[in-house]
């Protein structure tokens, strides 16, 4: 029988129609982003360890500072006997030891709690992106992979390095001013004016530098998704000439990474300057002042000498700050992709058992869906009743949402408004929100577009759903799907590679096809099951279908009219961008005069 249903825009302002997405303007990096603190839980206690490292490294460095100055003063200006020194210069070198030790003690804890980190937030992600499923990630699958593998790599520079200056950066200088002001007043209100200049010029560079390179990670995401997708239809775009055309597309990505990346070090660069000259500044005015008043006699030797070896110390962690952001950019800037993802809601699912499949009918009811992705929803308001026992085609042009419709009977999508149940004889109804993704998958069996084969024998791949079934049930599957097992090599015994490599496109396909026909779960799902075969072929397939689907309930995805006889029912999804696609459009009645 057919059905006829329109698929197209939802009415122009309707509140009920959601969908998350991925904010790509929010360019504000933090200095310590709390949302490390969720995501790398080790970042927090090797926070702990960093302040009290760095204080501990700056009470050696005002130490040292005091040491040499009261060693060098007396034996140049006192003249005083290195033996009457023993005692200081022993103690400044258990400083100097002290402070090469925690300096070893802080590069391994940055290390190690660097590793632990980014095991920790690459855990999260993949976590997180495969809860969200291939419909609800917001990304290309190329920029989930450059995320999850040189994105988080790149943290390394803020882990180990970033944010141990980090609090150096806070730490040294409020100490060392402290020891400053009660030691010589005048070179602390230098160092109150001055040093406030750099941390203004590292945020104004800054946000300059975050949009750069956000700029860089998006046209990174571009490349890597356009490369994957090239890679994966290299054998396809060879047989049509376009394999050369393709190559100029990349070329030309890459020549704007290159571009945007160049812009980024040209920045870091600059900065680095621009802040070394502010530091100079500084420490010059210093120098001057208590150059000034030592001659005039208003310090003494050891207090300018100490002020003098101090002074670049309070400028440097603070510049070394806005060297360390710049070497940690690529990471921060990779971090607001991750997190975008990782803050992308799942969709709530319940947990419950799935219903008995067996006699019930599936029901789609007014159900909409609106990728994130998109403006025009792939689905507006479809209503439709699957019958228990019963093989339904769903026909209609590309983009009219015969996978979309496929994705929410698999359970990998949610409907953004309307629900999917499953009807038992007696009256009663289950959403499928409301089942586990796990049990209710138990209960289907699905071909997709482009089926995975795994690493291992033809046979292993068509039992890759139950070892159980012997050879003789696996030839007949095969047989059933249109393949021969007189044209693999070894027949079933034949080893393919990752992805099905070592055979042919169409075999790939026919090996999933047999796979999921083996299947004894109540739901079949089939999109394109004939696809890539020749008539004699396709007619044996169908002949196939419809012995292996006797009884059962199943929804097939169709695109050529000689497949049609596989189905009892049919169905055409129809885009209509029209604004009455907006009303509900019931499809539950029959339309009489068409029998498959």
């Amino acid at each position: 029988m057919w059905q006829h249903v329109k698929a197209g825009p939802i009415g122009a302002g309707d509140p009920s129609v959601t969908a998350s997405t991925i904010s790509r303007d929010d360019r504000t990096v933090r200095p310590i982003d709390p949302r490390l603190m969720r995501y790398a839980r080790a970042i927090r206690s090797y926070l702990a360890l960093t302040v009290v490292l760095g204080f501990a490294t700056t009470l050696l460095i005002v130490g040292q500072a005091y040491l040499l100055a009261h060693t060098i003063a007396p034996a140049f200006v006192q003249h005083k006997p290195l033996s009457a020194l023993t005692g200081l210069i022993g103690l400044l070198a258990i400083v100097v030891v002290l402070r090469a030790l925690i300096a070893w003690g802080a590069e391994t804890s940055a290390v190690r709690s660097s590793a632990k980190a980014k095991s920790q937030l690459r855990d999260e992600l993949i976590s997180h992106a495969a809860d969200l499923g291939p419909h609800g990630l917001g990304v290309s699958t190329g920029e989930l992979a450059s995320l999850t593998t040189r994105g988080i790599d790149a943290l390394d520079a803020y882990f180990a390095r970033y944010l141990p200056q980090l609090v150096l950066a806070v730490i040294a200088p409020i100490t060392i001013g402290v020891v400053m002001l009660a030691t010589d007043w005048l070179s602390a209100v230098i160092v109150a004016v001055t040093l406030p200049l750099i941390p203004v010029f590292m945020i104004l560079i800054g946000w300059y530098t975050s949009a750069q390179v956000d700029k860089s990670w998006r046209t990174l995401g571009l490349l890597s998704g356009h490369f994957l997708d090239v890679v994966a239809g290299l054998p396809t775009l060879l047989v049509f000439g376009r394999a050369q055309a393709q190559a100029e597309q990349i070329r030309d990505v890459t020549d704007k990474y290159r571009s945007t990346s160049m812009r980024v070090l040209r920045v870091s660069f600059l900065s680095s300057f621009v802040l070394e000259i502010l530091a100079m500044l500084g420490v010059a005015l210093i120098a001057v002042s208590v150059g000034l008043r030592l001659d005039a006699g208003h310090v003494t030797y050891e207090t300018a000498l100490l002020v003098l070896v101090l002074a670049p110390d309070v400028y440097l962690p603070l510049r070394l700050v806005g060297v360390q952001f710049h070497a940690a950019a690529d990471g921060l800037g990779a971090a607001q992709r991750i997190f975008a993802v990782l803050e992308t809601p799942v969709p709530a699912r319940g947990t419950i058992t799935a219903p008995e499949l067996r006699g019930a009918t599936v029901v789609l009811d007014s159900v909409s869906v609106v990728y994130a992705e998109r403006s025009v929803p792939a689905l507006a308001n479809v209503s439709l009743r699957i019958t228990s026992g019963r093989t339904l085609g769903v026909i209609g042009p590309s983009g009219a949402g015969k996978s979309t419709l496929l994705a929410l009977l698999v359970g990998s999508l949610l409907p953004t408004t309307g629900r999917v149940l499953v009807e038992q004889p007696d009256g009663s109804a289950t959403d499928v929100r409301d089942v586990g993704l796990d049990q209710w998958l138990q209960s289907i069996a699905w071909l997709p577009q482009e089926p995975l084969l795994v690493a291992g024998t033809v046979a292993d791949n068509v039992r890759l759903g139950n070892p159980a079934f012997d050879d003789a049930e696996v030839v007949a599957a095969l047989r059933d799907a249109g393949l021969d097992i007189a044209e693999l090599p070894d027949g079933l015994d034949t080893v393919v590679g990752e992805s099905g490599a070592g055979i042919s496109t169409g075999q790939r396909r026919r090996v999933a096809l047999a796979r999921t026909l083996l299947s004894t779960a109540p739901l079949v799902l089939l999109d394109e099951p004939t696809a890539g075969l020749d008539g004699d072929a396709e007619a044996a397939v169908v002949e196939g279908l419809r012995r292996r689907l006797a009884g059962r309930t199943a929804v097939l995805v169709l695109h050529r009219p000689t497949a049609l006889a596989a189905a009892d029912d049919l169905v055409l999804l129809a885009p209509t961008p029209e604004a009455e696609a907006a009303e509900d459009t019931d499809v539950t009645a029959q339309v009489p005069g068409v029998t498959a």
